[in-house]
C-alpha cells in the first residue's frame, strides 16, 4: 500500500505540549421506558498527540457509550447529586459546553469517525461517499468551490488504500474489507485531529480485519495520527500503544 496522506502530512512530533483529549468525571445513564440503567461511572482517560489507545471491554462495558461521548454523538449527564460534571478537553475546548452549532463544527472539522458496519450510501459512488464529511463541512457553495481539490484528495486516499480501480463502484460491488477502507477514507477526508474508530474489524474475518489494522498502522506512521479505538478482541488491542480496560462503565487497568 503507498503512502496515506490527505493534503499536508501532519508531524509525529506535536507543535503543541499536552494530550489532545482529556476526559473526566463521564457519566452515562440511558433512560429505557421507566427504568434508569447507568452506563458510564466517572470514566477519565487521557490520549496524547499522535498516540493510539484501544479501549478494551466485554460487550455492554460503556465502550461505544465512551466513544460516542468523545466524539460529540451525545452528551454525558448532567451534574447531580453533588457530582461535579464530566469534562471532554479537546485542545483547550471543553466540548461538553458546545452548542449545537460548534458541536457540528467539532464533528466535521476534528473528528473522524469510523464504524464497525461502514454506514455507506448505497446509491453514491466511492467516491461521492469519501467527499461526503467534506459536504457537510463546507455547505453546498463552499464544497462546489473546493470541488477539484477535494476530488483530487479523495483519489489520493483511495489510491493509498489499494482502490484506485474503484471509484467509480457503488459499495454493493465492493467486499467488505473494500467498503471498510472506504470509510476510513471518508473519516480522513476533512484531516481529523482525532480518529475514533468502533470496533472497526468487528464485521471482518480475522484475515481482512487484520488488513484493515495495518492500514490504520500506516495511517498513524504517515500523518501522526492520533486514534482512540474501541474493541472487545484482546488481539486487536494489543496493537495499540497502550490499552484502556473497561469494565462495567469504569476503568478498570491501563496497560502500555
Amino acid at each position: 500500500m503507498s503512502t496515506v496522506t490527505a493534503q499536508t502530512p501532519v508531524p509525529t512530533e506535536p507543535a503543541s505540549s499536552g494530550p489532545l483529549l482529556r476526559v473526566a468525571g463521564l457519566h452515562k445513564t440511558y433512560r429505557l421506558g421507566r427504568v434508569d440503567v447507568p452506563v458510564l461511572h466517572g470514566v477519565d482517560i487521557e490520549l496524547g498527540r499522535g498516540e493510539w489507545v484501544a479501549i478494551l471491554g466485554a460487550s455492554g462495558s460503556g465502550k461505544s457509550t465512551l466513544l460516542h461521548l468523545i466524539g460529540g454523538l451525545d452528551r454525558p449527564d448532567k451534574p447531580s447529586g453533588g457530582r461535579p460534571g464530566a469534562t471532554i478537553r479537546f485542545e483547550s475546548q471543553d466540548v461538553v459546553a458546545f452548542s449545537h452549532a460548534e458541536l457540528n463544527r467539532y464533528r466535521c472539522r476534528d473528528v473522524g469517525f469510523v464504524f464497525q458496519f461502514y454506514h455507506l450510501l448505497p446509491e453514491l459512488t466511492v467516491t461521492d461517499n469519501v467527499l461526503l464529511g467534506a459536504m457537510i463541512r463546507l455547505g453546498r457553495f463552499g464544497y462546489m468551490s473546493e470541488r477539484a481539490a477535494l476530488h483530487e484528495t479523495a483519489a489520493r486516499l483511495l489510491d493509498a488504500f489499494g482502490l484506485k480501480n474503484r471509484l467509480r463502484h457503488k459499495p454493493a460491488q465492493l467486499s467488505g474489507g473494500e467498503r471498510q477502507r472506504v470509510a476510513i477514507a471518508r473519516a480522513l477526508i476533512n484531516d481529523p485531529s482525532l480518529l475514533l474508530a468502533d470496533e472497526p474489524t468487528g464485521n471482518l474475518d480475522r484475515k481482512t480485519g487484520a488488513a484493515i489494522l495495518d492500514v490504520l498502522a500506516e495511517i498513524r506512521r504517515e500523518r501522526g495520527q492520533t486514534m482512540l479505538m474501541v474493541t472487545h478482541d484482546p488481539e486487536i488491542a494489543a496493537r495499540a500503544d497502550r490499552i484502556v480496560e473497561l469494565v462495567d462503565g469504569r476503568v478498570a487497568a491501563q496497560k502500555d
